[in-house]
């Protein structure tokens, strides 16, 4: 009988998990920061979840049913994942167009225009914040006091670290729990950080990248501000900081997959937060860091990969 083989591109390694399955896992790990940040800001930020995630599923089904014409992937969660990253960088003061064009933009260019999930070169929800953050910046820089009423707006923690405002930082215990002003999804170090566990439990991220990440800004921010544990502990527990270096620093298709490189993007991704946060004119640079390393992503590879064995000297 004749022999069949079937050809096709590596990696041929073949496992029990599916794209839908580590999805679900990163939904069920962001749920509880997604509660606490709707508990914190109210009905505003319930709004802005489900604008973001029904926009980034529609824009998905639409763009692979009508434009590209393939089946289309709305059943692996992928676009619920990056509809809720969105949401939860976004303040929950916005317009309710904001989350609608940032999943439009999320899934349609940075996505699927590049081929679909595991071919983006960067993070969709975080290109969208970029390109969200230069269309109207005054709307996603002015941010909703916690446990307030609907409209008042104030500044963000981080907001008051950049300002050397000693008087006004907050508490280590609302830091951690969230209860402290920014996006509605940054704000609960606490639950984030349990979130991210999870997924490292699930086996869906490794602890390497988000564990040299936090502690590479840490490092510097102690640095900086004339070894002051304080400021730097605030540092790593407000902000984007926890979001970024589990949900988002760890995206399989625009990080490394190698050790040595996966090491060199969380120490520069580390590097390039502490710097903007403390040099820059912007409070906040986990966004643009992240984005900067994962342009940077294809380089760091060419130069980090191991020698092929059995290969000859370069």
């Amino acid at each position: 009988m004749e022999q069949q083989y079937r050809v096709s591109s590596s990696p041929h390694f073949r496992s029990n998990e599916s794209v839908s399955g580590i999805m679900r896992d990163v939904v069920i790990a962001l749920l509880p920061a997604t509660a606490a940040g709707i508990y914190f800001f109210g009905f505003n930020a319930l709004i802005t979840v489900l604008l973001s995630v029904g926009a980034a599923v529609a824009t998905e089904f639409f763009v692979q049913r009508y434009m590209r014409k393939v089946p289309t992937t709305i059943g692996d969660f992928s676009a619920v994942v990056t509809g809720l990253l969105l949401a939860l960088n976004l303040p929950a003061s916005v317009p309710w167009f904001i989350p609608v064009v940032g999943s439009i933009f999320a899934i349609a260019i940075v996505k699927q225009a590049f081929g679909g999930l595991g071919f983006n070169f960067m993070n969709p929800a975080l290109a969208a914040r970029a390109f969200l953050m230069a269309s109207w910046p005054t709307d996603m820089t002015t941010w909703a006091v916690p446990r307030a009423a609907d409209g008042v707006t104030g500044p963000t923690a981080l907001g008051i670290l950049k300002e050397a405002l000693p008087d006004q930082l907050p508490s280590v215990m609302n830091a951690l729990i969230g209860n402290i002003g920014g996006c509605i999804g940054e704000t609960s170090a606490l639950l984030l950080i349990l979130g991210g566990l999870y997924l490292v439990w699930r086996g869906v991220i490794d602890i390497r990248i988000p564990a040299v990440y936090i502690a590479t800004t840490f490092v510097l921010l102690f640095i900086f501000n004339g070894f002051n544990f304080q400021i730097a502990f605030l540092h790593v527990l407000i902000g984007g900081l926890m979001l970024g270096a589990f949900f988002m620093a760890t995206d399989y298709s625009s990080t490394p997959v190698n050790f040595r490189g996966q090491m060199i993007f969380a120490v520069g991704a580390g590097l390039l937060t502490a710097l903007i946060r403390q040099f820059g004119g912007y409070p906040e640079g986990v966004s643009y860091s992240i984005l900067l390393m994962n342009v940077a992503t294809p380089l760091i590879e060419k130069y980090s990969k191991s020698r092929v064995f059995g290969g000859g000297k370069k």
